[in-house]
């Protein structure tokens, strides 16, 4: 006997099938992200959180179709994520914070070409007026920073006077930083400390009367690096402790008896344990000495809390420190929380604070703690990225060939079809210490929306997998790297993602030397793009504008051989694969010159190689029409040689 029709059954599935073609169509309309979808994504950065602890301040930043990149508008948001308001603030005003009241930003303002220290009224829009000066240094500041009870700023900037013939001549020397501590209303101001004079951190003490400051060797005068810390006040300086290797941030704990910071006793200069040191002076001690990820950098807040950004391989979250032991205290899901929290820096404000999150399918947002948890209260790039197919990214792992336990972030091609292979681009991290983060990367989403499947290996010499992974690098970034990036492309074809004679690299600064070098030792790519990258150690230590001795500390005059071996001027003849080199004409970090003798070198052999400079750039190009010629140099190069 049939059953009665049920019109609700019937009704339900019209509806799944509207819903579906909805759906369909929707995903027909959409498109792999290109490169007017980078110029046009927006993204946010919290900037500081208001003395009451009610408002955010924040920046919502693009990088635009032309002129300098990372664009800025300046906005209000409550803590509860609502109410978001833009900012009328003076043309170029960079804001840092909150006055103590609340009722005004300091911040950074161009006056004469030279920032200077300035504070801006939060007023109606009708009453706005412009920044008030609060002092004029010969050469500006560097940074600003309130102190805890609001009556002064300790301003970090060059203390020498202005070099008149500055616009006809550069005089080669070290830049110098010392401390200036001025009243927010602007008098009384003066240097503190002036036998300090290359400073890196600084952090008040709770009762605003000290701060500790953290100073390093400079580049010129020394092959090696050695960090100080000391105690500086209106009376002068007390020296806390010497460290042997570089450090980042700063932050005082246990009620003001210890200070805290990252350090590290490997050949690499790269901070990765936490460190503590009596205020009252004594040897500094490794709080950390097992620790399996990497302690980037500290931060304290004003009621003695200190924050510290930890990468653990391709993710990074904020543990605190607290009697000698380290704490997960904030993680995003399935992405990175990036760098320390945000808060108010006064003693009397509430513990309210803002967190920079980011993840593979959005753009970075602002996140705050309810409940215990992070949740998003900005979500800016997703109007740009509903229109976009985005492929699948995941985190994989694999063994190299030595037992080295590798890990990296692999991006597929928009409508990815498991079992279809694609054509193949490994992407090497700058760095080399540091890592890439599980986070929306404009680059690989580009490449992918070429059609690549994208790989970020993760080689010895990344933070984030301990001492011991960071510290294989030295010495050994042409063999151990190399052999680590090199297994990457092994993994990905064992896996079936991509075509074995489709294979491309591309790297910048110290994945541009991974990329000039692999083209000299395997035959196996059939296009590489590097951009300012190493091709002459020999030349390039020496010559970078920071110290460079954690690839290879020998000196050259002993024996020339450790730096020449792995460098890839040396080997141009094996060169068979098509390069592009990219690089800035005023690249200080990497000089352009190592690209140049390298594009020499290749030309007069006759082999396929193509180098497009960029004028004024320094290490990675500042004007949006330069980046997004880099982006357009990459996808031609792959077309024409990878197709």
């Amino acid at each position: 006997m049939r059953k009665p029709i049920s019109w609700v059954a019937i009704g339900f599935f019209v509806l799944v099938c509207v819903f579906g073609m909805t759906a369909l169509l929707a995903a027909a309309d959409k498109h792999p992200f290109n490169l007017d979808d980078y110029s046009a994504i927006h993204r946010a950065r919290a900037v500081a959180v208001s003395p009451d602890g009610k408002s955010i301040l924040y920046q919502v930043i693009s990088d635009g179709t032309s002129g300098p990149v990372n664009k800025h508008d300046w906005h209000l948001i409550d803590i509860s994520g609502e109410n978001s308001r833009q900012l009328d603030l003076p043309l170029n005003f960079e804001p840092v914070g909150f006055t103590k009241d609340g009722g005004a930003l300091y911040g950074i303002q161009p006056i004469d070409k030279l920032p200077q220290l300035a504070i801006v009224p939060l007023l109606r829009p009708q009453q706005q007026v412009g920044p008030t000066q609060i002092l004029a240094l010969p050469e500006g500041i560097h940074s600003a920073t309130i102190s805890p009870d609001g009556s002064r700023f300790a301003l970090l900037a060059d203390p020498r006077q202005r070099d008149l013939l500055a616009e006809v001549r550069t005089v080669v020397e070290n830049d110098e930083t010392s401390l200036y501590v001025v009243a927010a209303n602007g008098s009384g101001g003066g240097w503190w400390c002036p036998s300090l004079r290359d400073i890196t951190d600084i952090a008040w003490s709770s009762d605003s009367s000290q701060i500790a400051v953290v100073t390093q060797w400079p580049k010129i005068g020394h092959h090696d690096v050695r960090a100080f810390v000391d105690i500086c006040s209106a009376s002068g300086t007390r020296r806390v402790a010497e460290i042997s290797n570089s450090t980042s941030g700063i932050a005082w704990a246990q009620g003001g008896q210890e200070l805290v910071f990252a350090s590290t006793t490997t050949p690499v200069l790269t901070p990765e344990h936490l460190w503590t040191v009596p205020v009252s002076g004594g040897p500094a001690i490794d709080r950390t000495p097992a620790l399996i990820g990497t302690a980037v950098t500290v931060a304290g807040d004003s009621h003695g809390n200190v924050w510290v950004e930890m990468h653990k391989g391709v993710f990074s979250e904020i543990d605190k420190y607290r009697d000698g032991k380290l704490e997960t205290s904030y993680r995003w899901p399935d992405g990175c929380v990036m760098g320390p929290p945000v808060y108010s820096p006064f003693a009397s404000a509430p513990g309210a604070m803002a967190f920079n999150v980011a993840d593979p399918d959005h753009a970075d947002n602002i996140a705050i703690v309810r409940s215990g948890a992070l949740q998003k209260i900005t979500h800016e790039g997703d109007d740009t990225l509903a229109s976009v197919n985005l492929g699948p990214e995941k985190v994989v792992h694999w063994t190299a060939k030595d037992g080295t336990k590798l890990e990296g972030i692999v991006t597929f091609p928009a409508d990815y079809v498991a079992g279809k292979q694609y054509p193949f681009v490994s992407v090497p991290h700058g760095g080399p210490e540091a890592n890439d983060e599980f986070r929306f990367d404009a680059f690989s989403r580009i490449v992918s929306g070429m059609g690549y499947v994208v790989m970020e290996p993760e080689y010895r010499g990344s933070t984030g997998y301990g001492s011991d992974f960071l510290a294989a690098i030295y010495q050994h970034f042409g063999d151990r790297a190399y052999s680590d990036v090199d297994s990457a492309t092994d993994f990905a074809i064992t896996q079936g993602w991509t075509d074995p004679n489709r294979l491309a690299m591309f790297g910048w600064s110290a994945g541009g030397f991974m990329t000039s070098w692999t083209v000299t030792q395997t035959h196996r790519y059939r296009a590489a793009i590097e951009g300012a990258g190493i091709t002459d150690w020999l030349s390039f230590i020496p010559t970078s504008d920071i110290a460079q001795v954690d690839y290879d500390a020998r000196l050259q005059e002993k024996d020339s051989t450790p730096l020449l071996q792995f460098s890839a001027v040396m080997h141009v003849d094996q060169v068979t694969t098509p390069l592009l080199i990219l690089h800035g004409e005023a690249d200080m970090r990497v000089p352009a010159f190592q690209g140049r003798e390298y594009y020499v070198l290749l030309a007069e052999r006759g082999k396929t190689v193509r180098m497009v400079t960029y004028p004024g750039s320094p290490h990675f190009p500042r004007l949006a029409e330069q980046r997004r010629d880099v982006f357009k140099e990459v996808g031609d190069w792959l077309k024409r040689y990878d197709p």
